[in-house]
């Protein structure tokens, strides 16, 4: 009996040792997120102190864990910002000789440029605005828009594919811009005015508009043809609209059947349009750490881990509770983020690919830091895959998560294995009415090319009302705060499944690829390798 101990013991000690997976601590994340979503923050508005504040304590994080510094200012990468807001007398918009008040029946964005803003010119309808020839769209088909303004319907056809339909959306200005449009006028679908009374718009007609400086000294923008731009209540528009051959109550009508595509015309009524903005300039850094991949070959190769660390500030008027703390929104996900750095740093087996942690700015005002990121890559590497971490609703034991992106290359695959080995399933889009898909940092790098997942936590045991619950009360609220029965072993267990996906990417021979059918792959990426779906 003793020969036979020994000798399994010899041959314990001649197998080679597997790592135990890491632990993940319920109390050091709920440590993270009582700082970060902490009163004495502020809410981390972008180029405030309490956001700076919140960057020393990610910094300081990282230090501790051993990381390396990947900013251009050690840990920071500053990020240069010009704000603008209207100015002097409100902007108003004519229509035909009559005249729109801003903040009343419309409501007209700040430029970057100070100089005050004339234009005067005939106007387009172009239904949708849409254009992508992946798919065989083309709304400008046949329209002649050099030199005018453009008007299109908010949104995309209903029947089209959510994530799809967001992304084109989202693409409207840059496509009239490469047009020749000179100003840019959005109508309201009667879906919309369901969803977002004309009274909620109101309320942030007088908000600021942010954009990052570029090397050439101006706010970056995807269409620098555009003078300006403008959004219209029902009376306005149907001024526009007045003996236009198509009446706009037909258009509406169009717009709400299932893939109704109402076609372009010229509109009768020239548009006048007078503002003026006044600007101010104020840096916020993303904060950059680097863990080395441990093969020399992928090690070029980063897998990028994100959460954004900013929130909406101090509510500028009102009595009592005014700080947006933004506890799920997002220092829950810049705690997901930091432990998940403490597993990767503290493993004995470190990862194949390098690993970029960055806690961005700015992604409250448009995605702006982690813009700025994917438009100002690091010397060293380049991102090969990025999983974003934002906004898990941590208020039950989720059984489920939703990946965005992940049925668009092959980094689908590695969400499924990593859920599988928790038990976790991966479900459908439940609301692809919302277009989350673009709305977070992830997409910043979508556009550059670069295959992104994000992860929701899902609808299943019991999670949908408490997620709808937490969207209708809390959400862009300043009761996002620590009062909210939070689950910290939750937060444990979902940075546990962010681990294993990064894990699952970083350790793979291959870094993910398209899928040859993605449409996001295809336009995107045209020119990159894809993959064929399993």
């Amino acid at each position: 009996m003793r020969f036979k101990a020994f000798a399994l013991a010899l041959v314990a000690l001649a197998a080679p040792v597997q790592a135990q997976p890491p632990e993940f601590s319920p109390e050091s994340f709920r440590s993270h997120v009582e700082f970060l979503a902490d009163d004495k923050l502020e809410g981390r508005d972008s180029g405030s102190r309490g956001y700076d504040i919140a960057a020393l304590y990610v910094a300081s994080r990282f230090e501790a864990l051993g990381l390396r510094p990947a900013g251009k200012d050690g840990w920071y990468q500053p990020v240069p910002f010009l704000e603008s807001r209207l100015s002097g007398v409100p902007g108003s918009l004519a229509i035909g000789g009559r005249s729109f008040a801003h903040g009343q029946e419309i409501v007209l964005t700040p430029t970057p440029d100070e100089a005050p803003v004339a234009v005067e010119a005939p106007a387009v309808f172009v239904g949708y605005g849409l254009e992508a020839p992946e798919i065989g769209v083309d709304d400008y088909k046949g329209l002649d828009v050099r030199g005018k303004i453009v008007v299109v319907l908010n949104g995309f056809p209903t029947g089209m594919k959510s994530d799809v339909g967001a992304h084109l959306n989202s693409d409207k200005r840059r496509i009239a811009s490469n047009h020749g449009a000179v100003g840019f006028v959005s109508i309201r679908t009667r879906s919309e005015a369901k969803r977002r009374p004309w009274a909620r718009t109101q309320q942030y007609a007088n908000e600021p508009n942010l954009g990052w400086i570029g090397e050439d000294g101006r706010s970056y923008t995807p269409a620098p043809g555009l003078k300006f731009r403008a959004t219209l209540d029902t009376p306005a528009a149907e001024a526009l609209f007045a003996g236009a051959k198509t009446p706009l109550a037909r258009v509406l009508a169009e717009a709400d059947r299932k893939g109704g595509r109402p076609k372009g015309f010229a509109l009768k009524p020239r548009i006048a349009v007078r503002q003026q903005s006044a600007t101010r300039r104020f840096e916020s850094p993303n904060v950059l750490a680097l863990l080395p991949g441990s093969d020399p070959k992928l090690a070029g190769e980063y897998v990028l881990l994100m959460a954004h660390l900013d929130h909406e500030g101090i509510k500028a008027e009102g009595e009592g509770d005014r700080i947006y703390n933004g506890a799920m929104d997002n220092a829950v996900g810049i705690a997901t983020m930091l432990e998940v750095a403490r597993a990767m740093a503290g493993s004995p087996d470190r990862p194949k690919r390098s690993i970029l942690f960055a806690a961005v700015t700015a992604e409250e005002d448009g995605l702006l830091g982690a813009q700025y990121l994917a438009r100002h890559e690091l010397p060293g590497g380049k991102v090969a895959a990025v999983v974003n971490l934002d906004m898990p609703i941590l208020l039950y034991d989720f059984t489920d998560v939703v990946a965005f992106g992940a049925e668009h290359s092959t980094m689908g695959e590695a969400v499924a294995r990593a859920g599988r080995t928790m038990g976790v399933s991966l479900s459908e889009d439940p609301l692809p009415q919302e277009g989350l898909f673009t709305r977070s940092d992830h997409y910043r790098f979508v556009q550059e090319g670069v295959p992104a997942v994000f992860l929701m936590t899902g609808f299943a045991n019991g999670g949908e009302a408490k997620f709808q619950d937490f969207l209708a009360t809390h959400y862009h609220k300043v009761s996002d705060d620590l009062s909210q029965p939070i689950d910290w072993k939750v937060g444990a267990k979902f940075a546990r499944i962010n681990y294993e996906i990064a894990r699952q990417i970083a350790d793979a021979p291959l870094a993910p690829l398209w899928y040859s059918d993605s449409f996001f792959g295809n336009a995107l990426a045209p020119g990159r390798e894809k993959a064929k779906r399993p």
